[in-house]
Formats: C-alpha cells, sequence, structure tokens
C-alpha cells in the first residue's frame, strides 16, 4: 500500500512538473543573475556572446505572452546602443594605446584643468578591441537583466520577496517594469493610431507618441498604487525600539559580512580560505535579521508558486556556469580576458562552455509557460436527439 502511495505521488509530481506552468520568479533571477555574474569576471568576447546566445535561446523558448516577455528585444537593441556609444566614445575621447594604427582624427587641445584628455587623435585597434569588448560585458549583463525580467513577471515576483525587504520589493518591481510598461503603452497607442488612420512615422508622429504614451503609464501607476492601499499593503505591527535596533544590527551587519566575504571572493584569482566562511556567516546573519522584521508585516500570499524540481533545475544550472567559470578562472584566467597586447584570438575555455550548455537546461527540461494558446477550448454541449 505505501509503495503503491509513493508510486501515485511520483507519477502526480512528474505529471505536474511537465504541465504548462510558470516558473518560479526566482528562479529565474536566481538563473539570470548568475549569467551576469559571469559576464561580469570575463572579457572573453566568445564567452560573452555564447551568454547571450544562451539568453535568447531561454527566453525564446519560455517565454509567456504578457508584455514583460516581449521586452526582452530592447533590452537587446539598449545593448547594442550601449557598445556603439562605447565605441564613439573611445574614438573622441578615449585613450589612445596600441600599435596597429586604424585611422587618425584631428586633435583638439583642451586647456590645462584638462590635462590627460585628448579630443580626436589617432585611433588604434587594441585601444578600439579593449572599448568594444568593455561594452559588450555591460550589454550582456543588461541582456540578462532583461531576460530575467521577461521570463519572470515582476508582479509575482514581489509575492516571493521577504517581508522586511518588501518595500523594497516594491521598488525593485517598478524599477524593472518601466521598460515593459512603456513598451506596452507604446504598442497600444500605435495600434490606436492605425485604427484612426494616423500613418505618420518619425519625428511627426513623435509628438502624437510621447504625450499619451506618458499619459497611459501615469494612469497605470496610480492605479496600482491606488489598488495596493486598498488591500492594505504595506502595514506594519508595533515593535519597541529596542526590537528594531537588534534587528536591524542584524540585517545590516550581516549585509556588511557578506560584502567583505563577496569582495574576497571575486578579487581573490584563487579559493581564499577567509572569504567563502565571510560569505556564508554574512549571508546567515542576514537571514535571521530579515526573518526577525518579517514576522512584524501581515501579509498572506493567495496561491503562492510552488518550488519544485525545475526551479531547482534552474537553480542548479546558474550556479553549475558560476563554479565552472571560477574555476577556469583559478585554473586558467588568462582565458578569461580578451589577449590585446600582443593582439592575438581569444580562448575557449571547454569547461566553461560546458557550464553554458548546462545553463541553457532550462530550455528544454523546465515546463512551457502557460500561454492563451495552450489553454484549450471547451466544447460546447451537443444536442442530443430524443
Amino acid at each position: 500500500m505505501a509503495t503503491t502511495r509513493s508510486s501515485l505521488s511520483t507519477l502526480a509530481n512528474a505529471t505536474f512538473a511537465a504541465l504548462p506552468r510558470p516558473l518560479h520568479p526566482a528562479a529565474w533571477w536566481g538563473w539570470a543573475l548568475s549569467l551576469a555574474v559571469v559576464a561580469s569576471v570575463t572579457t572573453n568576447p566568445l564567452l560573452l556572446l555564447l551568454i547571450v546566445a544562451v539568453l535568447v535561446l531561454v527566453v525564446t523558448s519560455r517565454r509567456g505572452d504578457s508584455p514583460f516577455a516581449r521586452a526582452f528585444r530592447y533590452y537587446l537593441v539598449l545593448g547594442g546602443v550601449i557598445i556603439a556609444i562605447r565605441v564613439v566614445l573611445h574614438i573622441l575621447v578615449g585613450l589612445k594605446t596600441g600599435t596597429i594604427l586604424l585611422f587618425s582624427l584631428p586633435e583638439l587641445e583642451l586647456p590645462s584643468w584638462a590635462a590627460g584628455i585628448t579630443l580626436g587623435g589617432p585611433v588604434y585597434l587594441e585601444g578600439l578591441l579593449r572599448a568594444m569588448v568593455e561594452g559588450l560585458r555591460l550589454a550582456t549583463i543588461i541582456a540578462c537583466i532583461g531576460a530575467a525580467n521577461a521570463l519572470a513577471n515582476p508582479k509575482r515576483l514581489l509575492r516571493a520577496f521577504p517581508g522586511a525587504l518588501h518595500d523594497i520589493g516594491t521598488a525593485l518591481v517598478v524599477a524593472v517594469s518601466v521598460a515593459p510598461q512603456l513598451a506596452e503603452s507604446v504598442v497600444r497607442v500605435m495600434r490606436a493610431r492605425t485604427l484612426r488612420g494616423d500613418h505618420r512615422r518619425g519625428l511627426r508622429g513623435l509628438r502624437h507618441i510621447a504625450i499619451p504614451v506618458l499619459h497611459d503609464t501615469l494612469e497605470r501607476s496610480i492605479q496600482l498604487a491606488a489598488s495596493m492601499d486598498a488591500r492594505g499593503y504595506g502595514r506594519r505591527d508595533h515593535a519597541t525600539p529596542a526590537a528594531e535596533r537588534v534587528t536591524t544590527a542584524l540585517t545590516l551587519g550581516g549585509l556588511v559580512v557578506a560584502m567583505l566575504g563577496l569582495y574576497g571572493v571575486f578579487t581573490t584569482v584563487g579559493f581564499s580560505v577567509l572569504s567563502w566562511p565571510l560569505l556564508a556567516a554574512g549571508l546567515l546573519v542576514t537571514w535571521a535579521g530579515l526573518r526577525r522584521a518579517g514576522r512584524l508585516v501581515r501579509r498572506t500570499a493567495y496561491r503562492p508558486d510552488p518550488w519544485a524540481a525545475p526551479e531547482w533545475l534552474t537553480v542548479v544550472s546558474g550556479m553549475v556556469v558560476v563554479a565552472a567559470v571560477l574555476a577556469v578562472r583559478r585554473s586558467t584566467p588568462d582565458a578569461l580576458t580578451m589577449p590585446l597586447e600582443p593582439l592575438g584570438w581569444p580562448a575557449l575555455p571547454p569547461l566553461a562552455v560546458l557550464g553554458l550548455l548546462v545553463a541553457a537546461a532550462p530550455a528544454v527540461l523546465t515546463p512551457p509557460p502557460r500561454t492563451a494558446r495552450a489553454v484549450p477550448r471547451t466544447r460546447e454541449p451537443q444536442e442530443v436527439a430524443a
């Protein structure tokens, strides 16, 4: 009897994992932030492009049909703009280093208070490649945030925040949902103008779009604030000053210790003996402070998001690529950089590539999202002849 019950439970869990459903937003954010950490410790353009490819694969496979899911391309466009701006700034006022001369621009002399800055001048291939790689790294980090924003609805992420961080979670949700909300407003305003027969484009149509978009975004923000206030959002129980001081000391002290440990992890080429214990102790103390502060927040979660095997697989896949890149950084740190002096082709470490392949596993091994097209239509009852 117990064996049969265990088999039925396993079958039910497997069926639940295969059904279309959205993953827990914290799982997607953990996965995306892991890739952002990998992008922040490397200037190898091949690895950065592989990270972007993994992001595109997972987002196109597992995003839903919400306005937030359609905003990922805007983050990619923003990354391209950042790379272009970084290259232009290098050509105009960047530090001109290298040996392979590409072209020269007229130089402008600046006053003595701006010594060290040169407008124009020669542009070398090494310096231009350095500017492109640095821009690509920042663009990859922004693409990671955009992927998390596209895969996990920020409004659902707010429910997963600890009670003590609910106010901070509100600010973060508003910050990461600005771009999707603006994109949705632009699409809605453009559709309305098309229905009215207004086909003006370019600068002529911009002034007819900007004001309606801003008005629509402001109106939706006011409606969201009113609905949150009507539900009693942000109400707290009364606490004594001594209890608040203890909670603040625990939270801030844990964050300081965790930051010291994290600084040691990222600045040390090898695995430091003190960095990881400091990081673990800081996170533990911070968790204790947040748990103590969360008891003062009164809130309920209607139909909370489940945390099952697909969520663990998503988070673990991101941690695997971080561990792989840290191992490469310890063994062969030159493989994570772009060789500029002398100029050469960047290496492609197999261990890091294997970690990125594991990071792409959520595109296949996680349940598909629940979309409008996935909902089956109910058949109308047929009349039965008497």
